[in-house]
């Protein structure tokens, strides 16, 4: 059966099992067609309940138009894997690091704001950084994020000018995620007058 045919075949919301009990497989076989699928276009990944993994699958290639939104962003950038609450495309313009970072955090979401922490390696404009931060009243949540992520992954530098900008700026309220606190990093919750929302043993995700 070619990989087309297979395509028809499962056509529909599938998971491993149901692929494997639909094709007389094991679920082994049955990821090796997902994968197969998946490059040839026919599939779509999404999660259910309880964080399981669907396959939407199509005999028609879906062409994906535009850039990737939020979360594929995310995922295609960072070690640390959210799972997506909504599908978005950016139509009118290439996203970038930094305003990517500044979206994560206005999700106010644990998952996504530790996610975004990767892609302060790979800022290329800090002023540009510091820009959509202030605009978006982040500013120093966007600091004390950076000091966080150093402690874990190593990050480009940031320059001076730019943390002082980030430091003086105003904000609207001290809390990343709403009443979360660390227990370990409190020195820099000091430093930036925020309260970050994760500990280190969260923050070991990123070695595992």
């Amino acid at each position: 059966m070619d990989i087309t045919s297979i395509a028809k075949k499962l056509e529909g919301l599938q998971t491993a099992d149901s692929i494997a009990i639909n094709l007389s497989i094991d679920r082994r076989t049955a990821i090796n067609y997902v994968w197969m699928l998946r490059k040839k276009g026919f599939v779509e990944t999404i999660h259910g309940k309880r964080k399981i993994r669907m396959y939407r699958i199509s005999p028609f290639r879906v062409k994906k138009f535009g850039y990737p939104g939020l979360y594929d962003f995310l995922n295609q950038n960072s070690k640390i894997k959210v799972y997506p609450q909504y599908i978005e495309r950016i139509y009118d313009h290439k996203p970038t690091p930094e305003e990517m970072i500044v979206r994560a955090v206005k999700t106010g979401d644990l998952r996504t704001v530790l996610s975004s922490l990767a892609l302060f390696n790979k800022v290329k404009s800090w002023p540009r950084l510091s820009q959509i931060a202030k605009k978006e009243n982040v500013g120093r949540k966007i600091g004390a994020l950076y000091d966080a992520a150093r402690t874990i992954i190593r990050v480009k530098r940031m320059d001076k000018k730019t943390r002082k900008a980030l430091i003086n700026s105003k904000i609207q309220d001290k809390f990343i995620v709403k009443n979360a606190r660390t227990n370990d990093l409190k020195q820099i919750e000091k430093t930036w007058d925020i309260y970050l929302p994760f500990n280190n043993a969260d923050l070991e995700a990123y070695k595992e």
